[in-house]
C-alpha cells in the first residue's frame, strides 16, 4: 500500500469534518436576501396551549392569547426576483412559498425579548427553491403541487399532494371574523397575523437560536373573508379544538431578511 494512499485515507475523516462544518454555516442564512411579495395570505389558528407546547423547542415559549391560545398559522406567499439581497433583479426567481409556523416568544442571552414565528414546514412550487432552500435554511422545503388563481375578488389556493383548498374574498371591506374565532375585532386579531420581526430555529446540540430579522416597506394586512380552509397539514398533527382565528391578505410588498445571527441561550 503506497504512503500517499495511507495519507490521503487518513485524512478522509478530516475532509468530512470540514464538509459537514460548512454545510452548517451555509443552512445559518449566510446572506442576506430579498423578494418583492406580490401576496401574501395567511390563515391563522388558535389552539389550547398546551397542544402546540410539544411542537417548540426548550429555549422558546409560546405566544398566547389571555394565556390560554397559541397559535399556528399557514402562509402562501407569492414572490418575485427572490435573490441574494443587492443582486441584479434578473437573477432573481419566483416562487410560491407556503410556510406553516407557530407564534413564540424568546429572551436572549443579553435580556431581549423577542416576538417571531417557528417554522415546522415549509413548501414550494419549484425543486429549485426546495434544493437552494434547504442548503442556505433549516426549514426543511418541500416541492407541491400548489397553485393560486384570482376570479374577480376570489382568491384560490389548491393542492392535491399538500391536500390544502382554501378560498378567500379580498373584496368585502365589511369581512367579518371567523365565528368561533377567539379575538373581539380584527384590530385585536392583527396581532397574531404576521409576520413577526423574527424567525427562530434551534440548535438543540449547541443550544444555539438562529435569529432572522425580516425587513419590510408598506406592510398593510387587510381583512379578508375566509370561505374553506381546508388546511391537511394542521389537521395531520392531531391538535384538538382548532378553530380559524383570522385571515389576512398583503399585497405589492418589498421585503429582505437579514443575515442570520446566532445566540446562545442560557436556561
Amino acid at each position: 500500500m503506497s504512503l500517499s494512499f495511507i495519507a490521503n485515507h487518513s485524512s478522509l475523516p478530516l475532509v468530512i469534518e470540514n464538509a459537514k462544518t460548512l454545510l452548517a454555516f451555509l443552512k445559518n442564512h449566510p446572506f442576506a436576501v430579498e423578494a418583492f411579495f406580490e401576496s401574501s395570505l395567511v390563515l391563522t389558528y388558535a389552539v389550547p396551549k398546551e397542544y402546540l407546547q410539544t411542537f417548540i423547542p426548550e429555549c422558546l415559549q409560546l405566544d398566547t392569547f389571555k394565556n390560554k391560545w397559541a397559535f399556528i398559522a399557514v402562509a402562501i406567499v407569492k414572490t418575485k426576483e427572490l435573490r441574494p439581497k443587492g443582486f441584479p433583479k434578473f437573477m432573481g426567481n419566483d416562487f410560491v412559498l407556503t410556510g406553516y409556523r407557530i407564534f413564540v416568544r424568546y429572551t436572549t442571552s443579553q435580556g431581549k425579548h423577542l416576538r417571531g414565528l417557528y417554522i415546522i414546514r415549509s413548501e414550494t412550487d419549484k425543486k429549485k427553491m426546495e434544493f437552494w432552500g434547504n442548503i442556505f435554511t433549516h426549514y426543511n422545503y418541500g416541492t407541491t403541487d400548489i397553485h393560486l388563481t384570482n376570479e374577480g375578488s376570489r382568491i384560490k389556493v389548491q393542492s392535491t399532494k399538500s391536500n390544502l383548498d382554501i378560498q378567500v374574498d379580498n373584496g368585502n371591506e365589511s369581512a367579518s371574523l371567523p365565528q368561533q374565532s377567539p379575538f373581539k375585532d380584527w384590530k385585536e386579531a392583527r396581532r397574531f397575523a404576521g409576520p413577526l420581526p423574527f424567525t427562530l430555529t434551534y440548535d438543540a446540540a449547541k443550544k444555539e437560536v438562529l435569529i432572522i430579522e425580516g425587513i419590510r416597506e408598506d406592510w398593510k394586512p387587510k381583512a379578508v373573508e375566509v370561505l374553506k380552509h381546508n388546511v391537511g397539514f394542521i389537521q395531520s398533527l392531531g391538535l384538538k379544538d382548532v378553530v380559524l382565528a383570522n385571515g389576512f391578505l398583503i399585497q405589492n410588498v418589498p421585503y429582505y431578511w437579514k443575515k442570520g445571527k446566532t445566540d446562545k441561550w442560557k436556561p
